[in-house]
């Protein structure tokens, strides 16, 4: 092995997330030797979130610029991006974006979902997710072919690409088009277990030959860093270009939760879990799907349309400082009400499939400190329900559990889930996706994934749960899962299971 696991070796990790851009240097022993980011805007109508590629790529330029600012690039050596599952955009030959971003959580895609079910069931029965749903990127893959109010809507120019959010970046850092990875191809249709896409049914769905990106395995070397990259983004021409991951799979490398039955659970603007299992997991409700992982393993896991992002949307416009004033009111109100943190309009993604979900508040909060206790304990509750769904399906849970994500810097917060999950929780010193960005990059200097996580994730501390605190919320959670039954978006099966996993 070379020295990529050694201080004089500088690694990067480029995030796309959906509200900044953020890149990290660290070197091989996981000492943060720079990081920066810069926001990201988007526009959200309804069913609708789009944001302008342009911006990624400028955003991400100007954090690289500053994140590198005082180290030496003579020891930088190689860099991966992760972005986030199932934004797509259409491009022309040269790479110049011809539609906006479609975002992870964009549903206007919804009448072309029983199409690409119907044609690609074969396949998509095979990797065990069943069902796409309409904010995957195949189907929107489709809207935008027929979408007839871009310009020159009704046809694409000869030579016209899909990429994937992380692939515009790549290819703006390598000077050409690059391949894709496969976790990102992933809701695009990409075939993980025979590592091909499916020609017969793309070809039934109508997508265009060569209109799909050629994809290889996260942390495969695509190319370097070109000298007018180099320019603008501070990163040193030659330095090498790694296939990377979704962000969730790129926080679940952060978080050093690669043996089978760890987990990761990132949360943000929404929530995301992601685990480590030795076969593939199938899911009959098809909300739970795997990525190929590191050693033959496969990483299962969801993305919830519920999360941090309930707070923006409940208390808009408070800064950070307000937030940590009103967490600290939170914390002394003893308050059980529950919000169901829903972020959007688009309905539930995980732990269960309801287009028309809504939220909702369990119990009557008094006040806004109330209120924000209640949106804190509806996402803890929502986390619960997320792995209680897993072991309904089979997947092993009781491995170690890490936090990760902007949420997870809220200290109380974090203890309020480990509480409410009745299980200790890790929280490592950089909880992001970027981290994760830098370990896989330094695999393209000679160490393993696993080598790398080891050397390079560093915890800052464990938090165990109080069990009092634990049986006092456990009868709040299953009202909780009740609310959800009657509303007929919650399977009774799985809501006996959670009874279940609840009796002491």
């Amino acid at each position: 092995m070379s020295d990529a696991l050694s201080a004089d070796a500088v690694h990067l990790g480029l995030d796309l997330g959906t509200q900044s851009a953020r890149a990290v240097a660290v070197d091989g022993t996981g000492r943060l030797l720079g990081a920066a980011s810069r926001p990201l805007t988007g526009h959200r109508t309804g069913v609708r979130h789009e944001q302008d590629p342009e911006q990624w790529w400028s955003a991400l330029a100007a954090a690289c610029r500053a994140a590198l600012t005082g180290v030496d690039p003579r020891r930088v050596r190689d860099l991966a991006v992760d972005a986030t599952s199932g934004t797509v955009l259409l491009t022309d030959p040269a790479g110049t974006p011809l539609t906006p971003g479609l975002m992870y959580d964009d549903r206007r895609a919804d009448a072309y979902t029983d199409r690409v079910n119907t044609l690609g069931a074969r396949v998509w029965e095979e990797l065990g997710y069943r069902a796409m749903q309409p904010s995957w990127a195949l189907p929107k893959l489709l809207w935008l072919l027929d979408d007839r109010t871009r310009p020159g809507g009704g046809g694409l120019p000869p030579g016209a690409r899909l990429l994937h959010q992380a692939d515009l970046v790549t290819w703006r850092l390598a000077g050409h088009q690059v391949a894709s990875d496969a976790s990102h191809a992933l809701k695009t249709g990409y075939d993980l277990i025979t590592e091909r896409w499916p020609e017969a049914e793309l070809t039934a769905l109508g997508v265009p030959a060569g209109l799909l990106p050629d994809v290889v395995r996260p942390g495969t070397v695509l190319g370097t860093v070109c000298a007018d990259a180099a320019e603008e983004t501070g990163i040193p021409a030659g330095t090498l270009i790694s296939a990377g991951m979704t962000d969730g799979c790129a926080a679940q490398i952060g978080a050093g939760a690669l043996a089978p039955g760890a987990w990761n659970s990132v949360l943000g603007t929404t929530l995301v879990l992601k685990g480590a299992s030795r076969s593939l997991v199938r899911d009959p409700g098809g909300v739970v799907y795997c990525h190929r992982g590191p050693g033959g393993t496969w990483l299962p896991g969801g993305a919830s349309s519920s999360g941090a992002g309930v707070l923006a949307d409940r208390f808009p416009g408070t800064d950070p400082a307000g937030l940590d004033a009103l967490t600290a009111r939170a914390a002394a109100t003893g308050s059980t009400a529950v919000v169901y943190p829903l972020v959007g309009s688009g309905g539930e993604r995980f732990p269960f499939r309801a287009p028309g979900a809504t939220p909702f508040v369990l119990g009557e909060p008094a006040g806004d400190a109330e209120e924000f206790h209640a949106c804190l304990l509806g996402v803890a509750f929502v986390e619960r329900l997320c792995l209680d769904y897993l072991d309904h399906l089979g997947a092993p849970v009781g491995g170690p559990l890490t936090f990760t994500g902007g949420g997870s810097r809220n200290r109380y917060w974090a203890q309020l889930r480990a509480d409410v999950l009745g299980r200790p929780a890790r929280l490592p010193e950089q909880a992001e996706s970027a981290l994760g960005m830098a370990v896989l990059a330094a695999t393209a200097s000679g160490a393993t994934l696993q080598e790398a996580a080891g050397a390079m994730v560093r915890l800052r501390e464990e938090l165990r749960p109080d069990p009092a605190r634990t049986a006092r919320l456990l009868p709040v959670y299953l009202d909780f899962v009740d609310a959800l039954v009657r509303r007929g978006w919650l399977a009774p099966a799985v809501a006996g299971h959670a009874r279940g996993k609840a009796r002491p």
